[in-house]
């Protein structure tokens, strides 16, 4: 009876365990179809029933406009941007659907395991046995199972070859909307061939795989004496300093010289792979042929506004949209002659006579004089706004050489923590504060079913600021928050420095020279920060209001976000009045019980606030291509990123999710494997995820408020660094009189007593997909010469510097040099 109560045991534990393996198989099928349809976006060849909506819509827009070039490129990108977007959800919704059958499986396993391990524990009575022989079971299901998890990879491998090769010799890829982001081709037809418009789709970050390795080799030596000159300069004058001092002279310097420049022409004269050299050099000759299109066709290639791919269009018709900007504006006045050296010996005659006066210290003198030999006019370009009717633009004015940039850095500097710490109750640092502000407000009992949002944004703000005005505004400020010195600076020397800023704001265009007499240059970092003060000013009136009443109230720049209890109609006369306050300050409002603000959604959902990820409808699924010449790390960040968005955004279980998904796809759009993703989220979750080795995601919704209370707890990079801003706020603002002119820090550190070398300092050097190891090499070259010196124990940190991306090497923004320096334009006459 003994032995036959064994058997029958012995039988019901192989069911069990055979039933279990099944499942796992069953629930391995579901997750292998999962991954072709992941290949199959991958690869940007979708099921045909996808494209089925590409043949609904051509047949439902039965008429377009004769003789209207403009209207019909309008039509056309607008349906392309509705089909991709359809598709784009219906992907996310397959994809949920693949989750849930997994899920499923995962939920019968379980329940199932349970069974067995409860028969198993009732029919043995050994407790230490029973374990380790449950342990060896489970041990041996998942063997199985990663054998056939292998086997599935495998054949993912030869299924992805297939679909490319059909992909290849389909003859419907060229007509069929795809998921991924393409660029906006504001032209009737597409001028580019399918390999320039691929290369094209690769987007504006994009890099070229190894660049240098196809130059001519003087032009790969001029760089490795240009690195090594780097390097080298960055290592001696960290080790001549203290604690170290060691000679300039000393011998092991020129030891390290030597290390260096044999590794640097080793890397550089390696030979790459013939596939790679191919790659390299098909790339560069696509990248030539699309130059030669654009300028042969009187083309412009811009980077969309908001979009994050590039713009296509007619150079003349760009043009047009550019002078109405010009006009609608009305800030700005075409000079006849070049001002440049004019403004460059006013700035040094103020700084001059600054200095003279002693109302500036000469390290701060130092730091704003401008240099002569790069110096040069600003130079405007513009953004196409493609979300927006009639495609207008966005200007950009690059002021990187212009004779006030450093003054306008240095007054930032001072300036910017002031702000950050004296106006820190009503500004919205980014998403992230605003939901922790929201929350504090609805713990109060403010947030009630009646509850109304309201966001309103500035039109124009950066040009439409009174110079004067705004000046006397920053005065205010300064005087009214206790500062009649910033830095050692009066406020009355801030104003004429402040001043020259804005009023010699000259830059040039096409062929072209403006003059700003409205508002601050957009690209000038003092600019957002007088905007800010400005508006701190403008909006005191309804702060107080809101105060009255508890409600809130945020800025994010020139966007506007406010609760408010009272009825729709008093909020619509409140803000038309509000819009009479300044003949400047103009806003367009939005009122709802949902509304989007920056990136979040937010709801008041009956009382309860509700919270998402918002995707702008210009915003297109793009991040920097895998394929892309650029540092692993890169790839991993930006997955961290959205991930931890995501996290912090959701206030539900089911909005992470969808996000997740979103970006999961965003992800394989721009050709990063499955695989990658799938194992940067498990990193990232880790302890948090499921142990379904076919579910590599939190199943778990308590699960999920744990990592996002974990997160939540923790300050964004931003929030970081407005707090360390916002502490430098009251330092030094008024020092002795004696004082020393600018801390030397080498003479404060060797007044110190070090007793260990525990410090660190940078070097850098410019990636590529053959200097994949440098990093390491670098710090093998440097403790080879320095091991046996106590120079071995500072750290030595290496990173890196990225080639050309695909929006420097294709769009051409800065005016002829000559333009820039002082030669004069006359006025055409009409």
């Amino acid at each position: 009876m003994h032995v036959l109560s064994y058997w029958s045991n012995e039988r019901t534990n192989n069911e069990y365990i055979n039933r279990l393996i099944t499942i796992r198989e069953q629930q391995a099928e579901i997750w292998k179809e999962q991954l072709k349809f992941e290949t199959r976006i991958y690869c940007k060849f979708l099921a045909e029933n996808f494209d089925q909506l590409d043949d609904f819509f051509l047949t439902s827009i039965d008429y377009l406009p004769l003789n209207r070039d403009t209207k019909i490129i309008e039509i056309k990108n607008k349906r392309y941007k509705i089909i991709q977007e359809t598709k784009r959800h219906w992907l996310n919704y397959f994809l949920h659907i693949y989750e849930i059958k997994i899920q499923k499986y995962e939920q019968q396993y379980q329940n199932e395991f349970i069974k067995f391990e409860s028969l198993f524990s009732t029919n043995n009575d050994n407790m230490i046995n029973d374990t380790t022989l449950l342990n060896n079971i489970n041990e041996y299901i998942n063997t199985r199972i990663n054998r056939l998890k292998k086997d599935i990879y495998n054949e993912m491998a030869s299924f992805r070859r297939i679909i490319l090769q059909n992909r290849q010799r389909s003859s419907t890829t060229k007509t069929i909307v795809g998921v991924s982001s393409e660029p906006y081709l504001d032209l009737i037809s597409n001028p580019f061939d399918k390999r320039q418009w691929n290369y094209l789709s690769l987007g504006p970050s994009y890099i070229r795989v190894n660049q240098s390795a196809i130059r001519p080799k003087c032009q790969q030596e001029t760089e490795i004496k240009n690195q090594h000159k780097d390097i080298y300069s960055k290592v001696e004058n960290h080790l001549h300093g203290f604690p170290h001092r060691i000679p300039r002279n000393n011998a092991i310097f020129k030891q390290y010289s030597d290390h260096l420049l044999d590794y640097l022409d080793q890397s550089y004269f390696t030979p790459i792979s013939y596939r790679d050299q191919l790659i390299s050099r098909e790339q560069a000759h696509i990248l030539g042929s699309i130059r030669r299109t654009i300028e042969k066709r009187n083309l412009i290639i811009r980077v969309t506004d908001k979009g994050n791919n590039f713009y296509i269009g007619s150079a003349v018709e760009f043009e047009k949209n550019a002078e109405n900007f010009f006009s609608d504006t009305n800030a700005f006045i075409e000079l006849s002659s070049n001002p440049f050296n004019e403004i460059l010996d006013e700035v040094i005659q103020l700084l001059n006579a600054l200095r003279g006066k002693d109302l500036i210290r000469k390290w701060q003198y130092e730091e704003m004089m401008p240099d002569r030999t790069n110096c040069e006019l600003a130079h405007l370009c513009f953004n196409p706004k493609t979300h927006k009717d009639g495609i207008p633009v966005r200007p950009i004015e690059s002021t990187i050489h212009a004779a006030t940039t450093k003054i306008s850095k240095f007054l930032d500097k001072i300036l910017r923590p002031i702000f950050d710490d004296k106006c820190k109750d009503t500004t919205i640092i980014d998403g992230a504060s605003l939901i922790t502000e929201l929350s504090k407000y609805n713990k109060k009992g403010l947030l009630k079913s009646t509850t109304l949002f309201c966001t309103f944004d500035i039109r124009n703000l950066y040009t439409m600021l009174p110079q004067e005005e705004t000046l006397d505004t920053l005065m205010t400020f300064l005087h009214v928050h206790g500062y009649r010195k910033v830095k050692g600076i009066s406020i009355d020397t801030i104003k004429k420095l402040a001043s020259i800023i804005l009023k010699d704001n000259v830059f040039a265009y096409g062929k072209k020279i403006y003059k700003q007499t409205t508002g601050g240059a957009m690209g000038s970092s003092l600019t957002l920060t007088l905007a800010n003060i400005f508006m701190a000013k403008w909006q005191k009136n309804i702060v107080e209001e809101q105060m009255k009443t508890g409600e809130f109230y945020g800025r994010y720049i020139d966007d506007i976000f406010m609760t408010w209890n009272r009825s729709e109609e008093e909020l619509r006369k409140y803000l038309h009045y509000v819009n009479t306050w300044h003949p400047n300050i103009k806003l367009d409002y939005k009122i709802g019980y949902s509304l989007p603000f920056l990136d979040i959604q937010l709801t008041n959902n009956n009382g309860i606030l509700s919270t998402s990820v918002y995707h702008k409808p210009a915003a297109e699924p793009y991040v920097t291509p895998f394929t892309s010449d650029h540092p692993r790390h890169v790839f991993s960040h930006i997955i961290k990123t959205f991930i931890e968005r995501a996290a912090r955004y959701s206030t539900t279980f089911e909005a992470f999710n969808y996000e997740r998904r979103s970006i999961k796809l965003m992800l394989l759009y721009n050709d990063y494997p499955s695989i990658f993703i799938e194992n940067e989220f498990h990193k990232y979750f880790s302890e948090y995820v499921s142990k379904s080795p076919f579910l590599q995601l939190i199943d778990d919704k308590q699960k999920y408020f744990l990592k996002r209370n974990q997160i939540l707890g923790q300050p964004t990079p931003r929030q970081s660094q407005v707090a360390m801003s916002a502490a430098l706020a009251d330092i030094d603002n008024d020092p002795p009189a004696d004082e020393k002119q600018q801390p030397d820090r080498s003479e404060k550190k060797s007044e110190e007593i070090i007793s260990n070398y525990n410090e660190k300092f940078f070097t850098h050097f410019t990636y590529e997909k053959r200097f994949a190891t440098c990093k390491r090499d670098m710090h093998e070259v440097y403790h080879h010469t320095f091991k046996d010196t106590p120079a071995m124990y500072t750290k030595q940190i290496v990173g890196n510097r990225n080639r050309r991306p695909a929006q420097n090497e294709l769009i051409h923004k800065r005016p002829n040099r000559t333009l820039l320096k002082n030669k004069t334009i006359k006025k055409k006459k009409n």
